[in-house]
């Protein structure tokens, strides 16, 4: 495998381009055309789309049906065809044919010296601006061949053109007016197979049309798991009653993959790189998609026709043309993350709120350390406990200091504690934990420093039992605080342990979301709108400590205990786990964005908020160091995972709940994932 390579992972370069036309001058607008190409060629795209009769110029009324203007075209479309011998990009370009004895609006696909077929405008506009059917006859019937330029080429509104040396590159092109209408030629071609779905527009601009054609190209993508590949005509189109603002974009499943200027002065193009992979894990998983095929009674093989082509996509490192976000669970625009904090919030909030109503309004029994995790699970709590009318004394928080609590830890939960009104109390659990320590002969007993693995789950188990007895004693629930990060890397203490709750409330959450969530209960005065008032004061200290376990004691001149010393950093292990957990991709490819993601510290967006301080870079080397350490520990520990508490699910990302999301047997082997990884990503 060529590791950097991004075709060798999955993605395929496309190009939404708009050029200045001349109105009614083929020769020049075939020449603009192919200036564009070359440059596209040299940038390793595979597809390029044009707009609408770019070769003729789309307003030019009866000049469409002049011989000369139509000689003109095939003229152009000939030097087209010729130039494309040496180019790798498929080219679609927009152009009059005579069929018979109607003009089809049609979109031309040429790729290397030869006419892969021809795409006619189905749906012809003849309302408001639109006069299209004086020239032209609707090309939705046309299945058969058309002679152009001295071959004989497949015609119709029918026609997927796939790679065969780009794996799952199956494009569909359709005309304008064709995506506007109910169902639109190019959903009938996804459910056959395309997942790149191109639209060659004229689309005259006028106000707040361009929101409309965003929310059809975004609503086609996503609800045909494809990318939509959008260009309108612009300069030099005729505005003797129009005017046209040349709009390119490109969207995947529902995102932006990006978009050029609007009235631009000169040629422009997106270019970016489709996530094949994204598009056909998302068939994969969304079974109703080929359903919907199979209840409409389409058969691809009667209904489509397939044209094949070869790309020869180039070798090396061509870089990666689209954003791929360092924190996948976590926005990085601030409106965005805002709405999704919310959101997550109430989801927790309301999913306690049903539980406790449900199941007679138990008071709820909370571990507090002092932690991101707790301290957000108890902040969930309290909110819970104002929305059903009750009192936060309701809520039972307890602080249980083991061998390696530190006060300035045990200090935060009871200062959040108090300043929230919560029932609160400490429980000293070394004495019962050296008891059981002594019961068990380890060497820890006789006076020995020996922190393994019994030593810290001693300290764990004691303060869920303590926690599970408390609930029963007090008449309440206990509620669990460990997030979907450690539940993905087995970071957590199995049975009577932070594994094990009545109502896992973070369970849904990943680490890297939980710090944001905080911050935004800070910053929307959830509970005071006084930044500088006991919570937010305690809140904000809590963001900026370090996470650990505490659970081993620290020596004089030794670092503390660090969770992601032994686990890898949250930001890369939440990165992997997005990209399994939703998008099903191999190690290798996992990496390949990683590495994108994460290898200039100063290139890209951050959140909203993130401190400085903390934003850094990973090396290749690190990445596959820590990408394999996620392998090994979420295949260890899916024996915990089948055991989950109840829980609500949170992000769109998934969630490890074997009834909400993830399901996989707890005995499976790594091996094969291992094995990737080690064969096609570099060791540096």
């Amino acid at each position: 495998m060529d590791f950097y390579n991004a075709y060798a992972h999955g993605f395929a370069r496309v190009a939404a381009c708009t050029i200045p036309v001349a109105v009614a001058d083929p020769a020049a607008n075939a020449a603009v055309v192919l200036d564009q190409a070359r440059q596209l060629h040299d940038d390793g795209v595979a597809v390029a789309v044009f707009p609408e009769l770019c070769l003729s110029g789309y307003a030019i009324d009866d000049l469409l049906m002049q011989d000369t203007l139509l000689e003109g075209v095939l003229d152009g479309l000939a030097a087209i065809k010729e130039a494309s011998v040496e180019l790798m990009t498929v080219l679609v370009v927009g152009a009059p044919l005579l069929v018979g004895s109607r003009l089809l609006n049609t979109a031309v696909v040429v790729h290397r010296g030869r006419i892969l077929g021809v795409a006619p405008k189905s749906y012809l506009p003849n309302y408001r601006e639109f006069y299209e059917k004086r020239q032209f006859a609707p090309g939705d019937e046309q299945r058969g061949h058309v002679t152009l330029l001295g071959e004989e080429v497949p015609l119709g509104p029918d026609l997927i053109f796939r790679a065969d040396d780009v794996p799952g590159l199956a494009v569909h092109v359709e005309v304008c007016e064709d995506m506007w209408v109910p169902v639109p030629p190019s959903a009938l071609a996804a459910l056959a197979g395309a997942n790149v779905l191109l639209n060659l527009s004229a689309s005259p601009i006028t106000v707040a049309r361009a929101e409309d054609r965003r929310l059809i190209v975004r609503s086609a993508s996503y609800r045909c798991n494809a990318a939509y590949v959008y260009t309108a005509a612009g300069q030099g189109e005729s505005s003797t009653d129009l005017s046209w603002d040349g709009q390119t974009m490109v969207y995947e499943a529902g995102d932006l993959l990006g978009e050029t200027e609007r009235f631009p002065d000169g040629p422009r193009a997106t270019v970016v790189d489709v996530d094949l992979d994204r598009l056909r894990q998302e068939r994969l998983r969304q079974g109703t998609f080929d359903d919907n095929r199979r209840g409409l009674g389409l058969e691809p093989r009667d209904e489509f026709r397939e044209v094949t082509f070869s790309v020869h996509p180039p070798q090396g490192d061509i870089g990666l043309r689209r954003k791929v976000d360092r924190f996948p669970f976590v926005p990085d625009d601030a409106e965005r993350l805002a709405l999704d904090c919310y959101e997550a919030y109430n989801i927790q909030v309301t999913g306690l709120e049903q539980r406790l109503r449900a199941i007679g309004q138990p008071k709820v029994v909370i571990g507090v350390s002092g932690g991101l995790d707790s301290t957000h699970a108890l902040i969930v709590a309290a909110k819970a406990m104002d929305r059903l009318g009750r009192p936060r004394t309701d809520v039972h928080a307890f602080t249980m200091p083991g061998f390696a609590t530190t006060s300035e830890t045990k200090d935060r939960a009871i200062r959040l504690s108090e300043a929230l009104g919560v029932t609160f109390q400490e429980i000293d659990i070394r004495p019962a934990a050296e008891q059981m320590l002594r019961d068990l002969d380890h060497p820890y007993a006789e006076g020995a420093k020996q922190y393994d693995v019994t030593f810290e789950n001693v300290q764990a188990g004691l303060r869920y039992d303590y926690l599970f007895r408390l609930a029963n004693h007090r008449g309440g629930i206990v509620l669990g605080t460990g997030d979907l990060s450690e539940l993905a890397l087995g970071w957590c203490t199995y049975g009577v342990g932070d594994q094990m709750s009545h109502y896992g409330v973070n369970a849904g959450v990943p680490k890297t979301l939980i710090q944001h969530l905080i911050r935004w209960t800070i910053d929307s005065g959830q509970f005071s709108a006084d930044a500088d008032s006991p919570v937010n004061t305690v809140l904000s200290e809590i963001l900026d400590q370090e996470i650990t376990p505490e659970l081993i004691p620290t020596e004089e001149g030794e670092t503390p205990q660090s969770t992601e010393a032994t686990v890898g950093p949250y930001a890369l292990q939440d990165f992997t786990l997005f990209h399994v957990l939703r998008r099903g991709y191999r190690p290798s490819k996992i990496a390949f964005l990683a590495w994108h993601a994460w290898h200039e510290a100063e290139a890209g967006d951050w959140p909203p908020g993130f401190p400085d301080q903390r934003r850094t870079a990973y090396d290749l080397a690190t990445v596959r160091r820590w990408l394999e350490v996620f392998v090994r520990r979420f295949f260890a520990s899916q024996f915990k995972r089948s055991a989950l508490p109840n829980g609500p699910k949170v992000s769109p990302g998934g969630t490890m709940s074997p009834r909400g999301d993830w399901r996989m047997p707890s005995d499976a082997s790594s091996a094969a994932w291992l094995a990737e990884l080690g064969k096609n990503v570099p060791e540096a």
